[in-house]
């Protein structure tokens, strides 16, 4: 791995079920960010071209990437983002899995089950907000992750996310229509397109809140509560016990870990 630097050029890729983010550090500043939609059959190659096309937008070149860090719970595009930084950056990028460095205690009965999001994600929490902490991400699936004031990841809670409820609805229901997920004006529907709108929001807002009190009486504190994910800020607006929306915890929490490993290796 090149040697790290304040001033350095670092990607960073979370690869989820739908999407995969990517972001782009100047030192401590991320500069860009971009959501593509995730594919399993894409090749080092492809991904090399689609980087290369967002690298011209933002006036990067391949060359000026002196670091990488990977996380991912798609195993099947692992393959090709190694390949794409092996041979696009000249070296291999940092996967977050067993064994490297986080500062995160996994107490669970079996820790490699635990997904490498949210991981990052507790990372990246417990820098910008402190411990104890409990992370709600709004991805595919919703996690709920709670971290204790011994930077100790003790479990948490998985839901099936709005939009793969939305698409459930859908295609389980022979007579409901596919909609957008906007917020109504009210929570008593008039129209079925409301009826679903009312169901996958406010219901949803509920579900959060009830699981996060759940949480909270279980633990026996108050803990802060941070959301991210696609679905964070809108859900957010209508939620009682979300504390923070931070978008952008994920890349925030790469960047930490490739930090965290780069040194131990100077």
């Amino acid at each position: 791995m090149k040697k790290n630097n304040t001033k350095e050029i670092l990607l960073v890729i979370d690869v989820g079920n739908t999407n995969i983010v990517v972001g782009i550090y100047k030192g401590d500043e991320l500069i860009n960010h971009w959501r593509l939609l995730t594919s399993n059959y894409r090749t080092g190659d492809e991904f090399h071209l689609l980087l290369n096309m967002l690298f011209f937008t933002a006036g990067i070149k391949p060359s000026m990437i002196r670091g990488c860090c990977i996380s991912s719970v798609v195993p099947d595009v692992n393959p090709s983002l190694i390949q794409l930084s092996t041979r696009a950056f000249g070296f291999k990028p940092i996967m977050v899995e067993p064994g490297i460095k986080t500062g995160i205690i996994l107490q669970v009965e079996n820790p490699k089950e635990v997904g490498a999001d949210r991981i990052v994600n507790a990372v990246a929490g417990i820098e910008e907000y402190g411990r104890p902490l409990i992370i709600v991400d709004f991805g595919t699936a919703t996690t709920f992750d709670v971290v204790t004031d011994k930077a100790e990841w003790i479990g948490g809670i998985i839901v099936p996310g709005i939009q793969l409820s939305a698409e459930a609805l859908f295609e389980h229901c022979a007579k409901l229509p596919h909609v957008d997920i906007v917020i109504p004006n009210t929570v008593i529907g008039k129209n079925t397109v409301d009826n679903i709108r009312i169901g996958l929001t406010y219901g949803y807002a509920d579900l959060v809140d009830g699981l996060i009190t759940r949480i909270q009486e279980e633990m026996g504190i108050k803990m802060k509560v941070v959301a991210t994910g696609g679905m964070a800020n809108l859900i957010s607006k209508i939620t009682k016990n979300i504390d923070v929306v931070d978008p952008l915890l994920t890349l925030k929490g790469l960047k930490l870990i490739y930090d965290k490993n780069i040194r131990g290796q100077k």
